[in-house]
Order: C-alpha cells, then sequence, then structure tokens
C-alpha cells in the first residue's frame, strides 16, 4: 500500500509492503507456523509474567529485583517457570482462536469502515480496535482456565501473601482439585473480569498500534525529506514532484517493532488495575468469606486497605516491560508468520 505519511500536500510518500489479509493466507501454514513461533515468545516472556504476578498477590509492596532475586534463592531457576507447562498447552489452541477472530474481524470491519465513507486512517484504527476487542473475548474462553491454574501453580511457593492453601503437584492436578472443589465456576473464576481486562486492552493496544505506526512513519517521511542528499540508494526515488520512498524488510519490521512497544506500554498503563483486580480473583482464597470466592469489591477494598490506590499498580513495571516486550516480538512475529503464510507471494510486492 502506498502510505503519505506527512501532510496531505506533501510530496514524500512512503510506499509499505501490501497488507495480507485473511483470504491470502494458508490456513494449515498458518497455524502450524504460529503455534511454533509463540510458543517460543511464550518460553522467552514467561518469567516476566511470574514477577509481574507475585507482585499483584503480594500484600507489601516489594520491587521486580528482590522479587526476582527471592524466587531464585528459594526456588531455583525452576521457580520462574512455575506453571509454564499448562500455559504452554493452552496458549496454542487460545492463539488459534485470536489469530482467527483477529483476521476475520480486521478484514470484515475494514472493509465495511472504507465502505462507509472514513478517512483510510480512521478506518484502520476502528478495525484494528474491534479486532482486538473480539479476538480477547474469543480467547478468553480458552485462556480463563488456564489462566487460572497457571497463576496457581505461579504463585505456589511464594512469600509475602495468601494464596490458596491447597498444594498442587503440577497443572493437571490443579486442574482436578480446582474443577472438584468448586465446579466448573472455579475454573472460569475472573472471567468477567478478563473480559473487562483483555478486550479493552486488545482495543486499545490494536487501535493504538494503528496511530502510533502511522505517527512513527510520519517522523519517518519528515527525517528523508528534510535530508536533501537522503535519496541516493534505490530504495528512493524522485516521482516528479518528490521523493517516493520504499523501505527495506528491516525498516519495516523495525517501525512495526517500536509502533508496537509504544502502544504496548500505553495499554499496560490504562489496564493495569483491572489486570490486578483480575489476578486476585484468580488466584486468592476468600479467607474473610467463609471459603468463598472473593468479590470485586471485597478484592478493590483489600487493596485499598493494603496500600490505597497505588496498590492497583503493584507489577506495573513487569507488566509494562512484559507487554512492550511482548508487542514487540508478537508483532514482528506476528508480520512474518503472515508473510510466510501467504499463497501466493507475488501478493507481498
Amino acid at each position: 500500500m502506498s502510505l503519505n505519511a506527512a501532510e496531505e500536500d506533501s510530496a514524500q510518500e512512503i510506499h509499505l509492503p501490501a497488507d495480507i489479509d485473511w483470504k491470502m493466507l494458508d490456513k494449515s501454514k498458518f497455524f502450524f507456523l504460529g503455534a511454533a513461533l509463540f510458543s517460543g515468545v511464550s518460553a522467552t516472556l514467561y518469567p516476566v509474567v511470574v514477577l509481574k504476578t507475585r507482585q499483584q498477590i503480594s500484600q507489601t509492596q516489594v520491587s521486580s529485583v528482590k522479587t526476582a532475586v527471592s524466587i531464585v534463592q528459594h526456588e531455583g531457576i525452576r521457580g520462574l517457570y512455575r506453571g509454564f507447562g499448562t500455559s504452554l498447552m493452552g496458549t496454542i489452541p487460545a492463539r488459534a482462536l485470536y489469530m482467527t477472530a483477529l483476521e476475520v474481524t480486521k478484514s470484515n470491519v475494514g472493509i465495511a469502515t472504507v465502505q462507509l465513507g472514513f478517512p483510510e486512517p480512521t478506518a484502520a484504527a476502528i478495525a484494528n480496535a474491534a479486532a482486538g476487542l473480539s479476538a480477547a473475548m474469543a480467547a478468553q474462553l480458552v485462556w480463563t482456565p488456564v489462566d487460572v491454574v497457571s497463576q496457581r501453580l505461579m504463585v505456589q511457593g511464594g512469600h509475602n501473601f495468601n494464596s490458596s492453601s491447597c498444594k498442587y503437584r503440577g497443572g493437571i492436578d490443579a486442574f482436578q482439585k480446582i474443577l472438584k472443589s468448586d465446579g466448573l465456576r472455579g475454573l472460569y473464576r475472573g472471567f468477567g473480569m478478563s473480559i473487562l481486562t483483555y478486550a479493552p486492552s486488545n482495543a486499545v493496544w490494536w487501535a493504538s498500534y494503528s496511530v502510533t505506526q502511522r505517527l512513527v512513519w510520519g517522523g519517518f517521511s519528515c527525517y528523508f525529506r528534510r535530508k536533501d542528499n537522503y535519496c541516493k540508494d534505490e530504495s528512493c526515488t524522485s516521482n516528479g514532484n518528490g521523493y517516493s520512498f520504499r523501505p527495506d524488510t528491516k525498516t519495516v519490521v523495525a517501525v512495526q517493532g517500536l509502533s508496537a512497544a509504544m502502544a504496548g506500554g500505553i495499554s499496560a498503563l490504562i489496564t493495569m488495575p483491572l489486570d490486578t483486580i483480575k489476578t486476585r480473583l484468580q488466584v486468592l482464597d476468600g479467607d474473610d468469606n467463609g471459603r468463598r470466592p472473593p468479590t470485586i469489591g471485597q478484592t478493590v477494598r483489600n487493596l485499598v486497605r493494603e496500600g490505597g490506590w497505588a496498590a492497583c499498580y503493584r507489577g506495573l513495571g513487569p507488566r509494562w516491560a512484559s507487554m512492550s516486550m511482548s508487542a514487540t516480538t508478537m508483532i514482528t512475529t506476528y508480520e512474518l508468520l503472515k508473510r510466510l503464510s501467504t499463497k501466493n507471494q507475488e501478493h507481498l510486492t
């Protein structure tokens, strides 16, 4: 596509690789490669998720470094990967649902918004927000039970908080014990808060990503417009009135990664309190409530009593880092996945 990254009256244009929509993908290759690539991403970022979860459950403010040191000292490196097997097993079907809902929604909403007369930047932001919203809701059908089990395993053996008194030998044992004690509702504890957390978080992220990517390309355009001798290689040519720039793959990936990191930071900051409440609902037992699951109101009151409203932002550092790094690796991996899974490689030029 051609992205006019500067003002409309500018003669500089940035020509990006063609968009790859749902109809252009080889679905079997898309899901197979996606499972492999995103499993690797999950393994890399998992320790940060463990740190974030431990901090959210802690009744006192503890730094990320101290939390990490404590885990390694008392539990070894394996402590940073508690519950990873369960999380990985759930990641594959959850990601499949996520990617399907994302691409189908983005394609259909994108076409509809353009037909309704929305400008291209607005249509892209709306389509991305709607896609992120629907993808998150679809994935939570699988991810919430996996989240409940993996988070119980993450915090087991930790200090400075009171989690479930039940001890688990692994993911299957945790699944069976939760199902036996609380039924199916136990596995879907915090499902409503998960939707309220991840749906807006994904909508904000994808909309922010669309906007930030356009802003970054706009800055890129301003940069080479001011450099009289910038367009000396074959990627930048004169179009008669100005310059037409065709970035290489490395430049495209770099811009996508930077835009994703910026969007991840924005999303983390906005939705952090919701994520803290969700995590506590899924992990803590209601000791003040006759062992019944705590309510949202009780969870908020406990947080405020422990450390004021700032307690809702415990684990913000790890979550900010996790979402930014995850967003960067996810979007670059995702774009690579789509390019590798395209039926006809001629569409990529």
